[in-house]
C-alpha cells in the first residue's frame, strides 16, 4: 500500500499558525519567518484548480509579501501541475521520496565516533541544534530564537527532535520528524555540521526519530534525499523509493 504522502502534506500544513484553504489548495504560513521552506502550499488530493483558484492562491502569498511556492506529489493530483504552469510557475526541484516502515528500519549500532543520540530538554540544547542546522544548511537558514522555538514546539507537540551530542555537550548534527498524520510522518531537517560529517551522525539521528514515530504507532515515515551519498545512507536504514515530489515557485 502506498504511503499517503500528499494527504499527510495537507494535514501538516493545516498545523501552521496560519492555514489558508482556497480553491483546492492549503497554504501554511508562519508569521515568525519568511522562509519559503516553512511558508508554502500544497493541493488536496485530486484537486482540479481553475485559473481563478490559482490566482487566489497567488494572492494569499503576495498579500503576505511571500513568494508563491508549492510542494506536492504530482501523481496525487494530475490536473494541478498544468494549471500552475499556465500561471507561470517554474520548477524549483523534483525530489524522490523514500519510505520506511517498522519492519524495515535498521538502527545502526551505538557510535564510537564521540557522540551519543539525545533528546533535547532545555532551551540551550534547542538553540545549539538550531545553530548546528544553520551551519549544516549554509545559505538556507540562519540560527534564531524563533528557529529554536519551532524545534521545541515540534518535540512538545508529538513530533521528534534528536541530536548527536558531543563529548563536550555540543551538537554535531540533528534530525526532526513531524507529528504523525494519516498514518505517516515526515523526517526532515537532517543536518550534520561540516566538522562531523562521515561519522554516522546523519544515520544515527534519522534512525532515532523514525524509531520514535514507530513507538507512537506510525505505520511509516518518509523523507527526501539531497544526493546519492545520503540516499545510500537512508537505504541502509531501511528506506526505499516510492514516488516523487515536485517543488514549483512563481517568481516576480
Amino acid at each position: 500500500m502506498r504511503t499517503p504522502v500528499q494527504s499527510f502534506a495537507v494535514a501538516n500544513l493545516r498545523r501552521r499558525p496560519e492555514a489558508v484553504a482556497t480553491g483546492g489548495f492549503v497554504a501554511g504560513f508562519d508569521p515568525a519567518t519568511t522562509s519559503p521552506f516553512v511558508n508554502y502550499a500544497t493541493p488536496l488530493p485530486g484537486a482540479e484548480p481553475t485559473a481563478a483558484d490559482v490566482a487566489a492562491l497567488v494572492a494569499a502569498f503576495r498579500g503576505r509579501g511571500l513568494t508563491p511556492r508549492l510542494e506536492f506529489a504530482p501523481d496525487s493530483a494530475p490536473a494541478v501541475e498544468p494549471a500552475l504552469r499556465a500561471a507561470g510557475f517554474g520548477t524549483e526541484a523534483v525530489h524522490t521520496y523514500l519510505v520506511c516502515e517498522p519492519g524495515t528500519l535498521t538502527v545502526p549500532p551505538p557510535s564510537d565516533a564521540g557522540f551519543a543520540v539525545a533528546v533535547p530538554t532545555a532551551e540551550p540544547e534547542y538553540a545549539a541544534i538550531d545553530a548546528a542546522l544553520a551551519e549544516a544548511f549554509t545559505g538556507e537558514s540562519t540560527a534564531s530564537p524563533e528557529g529554536a522555538a519551532r524545534l521545541r514546539r515540534l518535540q512538545d507537540g508529538g513530533g521528534a527532535v534528536r541530536y548527536a551530542r558531543t563529548a563536550d555537550g555540543g551538537c554535531a548534527g540533528a534530525a526532526s520528524c513531524s507529528p504523525p498524520a494519516v498514518g505517516t510522518a515526515e523526517v526532515a531537517g537532517i543536518g550534520t555540521r561540516p566538522a562531523f560529517r562521515r561519522r554516522g551522525v546523519g544515520a544515527a539521528v534519522t534512525a532515532a526519530v523514525a524509531a520514535a514515530m514507530f513507538e507512537q504507532g506510525a505505520a511509516s515515515v518518509w523523507l527526501e534525499y539531497s544526493g546519492d551519498d545520503s540516499r545510500r545512507v537512508y537505504e541502509r536504514l531501511g528506506f526505499t523509493p516510492q514516488g516523487t515530489r515536485l517543488y514549483l515557485t512563481l517568481e516576480e
